[in-house]
């Protein structure tokens, strides 16, 4: 199997420009001047990963407070994004990356284990890009439950 190529602080965050769950393209570049919480997701509408948009999305406004956009990531089709967030508010962009190719260049698609078998898949993360397009903070095989907050006080942003 190939090893997965991991981001690290410092490294410049891969582009991209990808369709949104409301039919429009966001890229990366659009982004410059903010800093970005990009967090990667297997499947909309997932216990785990439904738990983890509510969350981001509950911390929305302090985290605009301080600063810093916040986009999703997954391999789900824009259509499954716009059920996801009308079924669940989501108050922030999700971006759709059916080919993963994206996912992949961040190191968030590759190996993982999944109930004791080792499969292909979404690697659950979350990087933090400074205003320049710069990786400051790359996190992976993060949980979906209590992640927001811990990366809600490791930037200290207050709630």
């Amino acid at each position: 199997m190939t090893e997965t190529v991991r981001l690290s602080a410092g490294d410049p965050a891969p582009d991209f420009s990808l369709p949104t769950d409301n039919g429009d393209r966001l890229t990366l570049k659009d982004l410059r001047g903010r800093k970005v919480v990009l967090y990667a997701y297997p499947a909309a509408m997932t216990p785990g990963c439904t738990t983890q948009a509510c969350d981001f999305r509950d911390s929305l406004g302090s985290l605009q407070a301080a600063g810093y956009e916040v986009v999703g990531i997954s391999p789900d089709a824009p259509a499954k994004l716009a059920k996801f967030r009308e079924r669940d508010a989501i108050t922030f962009p999700l971006v759709s990356d059916e080919d993963r190719s994206v996912l992949t260049a961040y190191g968030a698609f590759g190996e993982k284990k999944n109930y004791g078998k080792t499969v292909m898949g979404v690697i659950r993360s979350t990087f933090v890009i400074d205003e320049n397009g710069v990786i400051e903070r790359a996190l992976y095989n993060v949980k979906a439950t209590g992640h927001v907050a811990k990366l809600r006080r490791d930037l200290g942003v207050d709630s």
